[in-house]
């Protein structure tokens, strides 16, 4: 069978990119092997427009939201049903040394689109430990993104364009016209893996770093407020008393068993933000792309034009995803260009690198 792309991975960044890329028209193919453990499926999909503890807003947030929300939103009325669920995010402060920190860094920035309130004391929700306040940010939420997944994963399998099955690299044949894998062609294919790119050969050089990720379900008795909470750890309510608290960095044991170290930590963070009685009902892990410099991995191939990278958005894909695939699938059609900042071609000195020791190896 021919076909216009061929994309290699099905979690949240190539979900996005391939249903992108079917709305325009083109013919895809999708190649991937269902894993619960996949990270798209384990993360709680939030996304926030106010980042880390020096209260950055977003990398690009101003672009990137009014894409995401857009994008959800068509997303929803195509399946007629919610997938993304708008939730203000308290960020509790968690201590005079940060509140002050916020309050220096609003007086210079314009946040009028983002912070709802800033609260200098308690906001006296039941029992949440905010002694010294907080802010609340608005434009923010989270995405159901295992239905999201499964419900496009239906899709393209009803439609017979999907192989859901592992990607055998020495089953690709790269030919003048585009590529070739087992019986099916195309012009261009696609790898969006996630931190499974360390192993694939057109790619590994990329500086991904496999960065493990534990997230816990708890349940409370029936306790479900209107907000999500931020301390150190996401809190986010998903309904009936059930919450998912996420999430560990580890990059020393990237791995996807689930640790009595992780569940510990965000069982303490849990209780640093809420005096509820709580029970662990699912502990998962996964593992992350992260980049090096944080930014995603997006571009052609330095050598071969017909392969492609669509990688690295680590845990801001929720949000970054919708705006990224439309400029890539626009740079594809050869109308608009990657920006520079998430080009793979920054990195062509590693490319060159790898290049030289592999032929020093022969």
């Amino acid at each position: 069978m021919k076909y216009d792309f061929i994309v290699v991975g099905h979690g949240l960044a190539g979900a996005i990119l391939s249903y992108t890329l079917r709305k325009q028209g083109h013919r895809v193919l999708v190649i991937d092997e269902p894993r619960p453990s996949a990270a798209s499926r384990v993360a709680a999909g939030l996304l926030n427009p106010v980042a880390g503890k020096r209260f950055a807003k977003s990398w690009l947030a101003d672009t990137f939201i009014p894409a995401a929300d857009a994008f959800y939103d068509e997303l929803e009325q195509h399946f007629h049903q919610p997938l993304f669920i708008h939730k203000p995010i308290y960020k509790i402060f968690s201590s005079i040394e940060e509140q002050n920190t916020w309050m220096a860094k609003s007086a210079g920035t314009n946040w009028n689109d983002y912070i709802l309130s800033t609260h200098t004391q308690s906001i006296n929700q039941p029992d949440i430990d905010d002694p010294f306040g907080g802010i609340m940010i608005g434009r923010g939420g989270y995405l159901q993104v295992t239905e999201m997944l499964d419900l496009l994963t239906q899709e393209v399998l009803e439609q017979k364009l999907m192989l859901p099955e592992r990607f055998e690299i020495e089953k690709l044949q790269l030919t003048e016209g585009g590529v070739r894998y087992k019986e099916d062609e195309a012009k261009h294919l696609i790898f969006c893996e996630g931190f499974q790119v360390v192993n694939n050969p057109y790619f590994k050089w990329l500086p991904i770093q496999p960065t493990k990720g534990e997230v816990l379900e708890v349940q409370t008795e029936n306790y479900t407020p209107e907000c999500i909470y931020n301390k150190a750890v996401y809190v986010v309510p998903v309904g009936n008393g059930r919450f998912k608290i996420g999430a560990t960095y580890n990059w020393r044991q990237p791995d996807e068993e689930p640790s009595p170290e992780g569940q510990e930590e965000l069982t303490e963070r849990f209780r640093q933000i809420t005096s509820q009685p709580f029970q662990v009902t699912e502990h998962l892990a996964g593992i992350r792309p992260a980049v090096r410099d944080r930014r995603p991995l997006v571009g052609l191939h330095p050598q071969y034009p017909q392969l492609s990278v669509f990688n690295g958005m680590g845990s801001k894909g929720v949000l970054m995803a919708p705006y990224l695939a439309q400029q890539f699938a626009a740079a594809l059609a050869g109308t608009e260009e990657v920006m520079p900042e998430i080009h793979i071609f920054r990195y062509l000195s590693l490319y060159y690198d790898y290049i030289e020791q592999q032929n020093q190896q022969l």
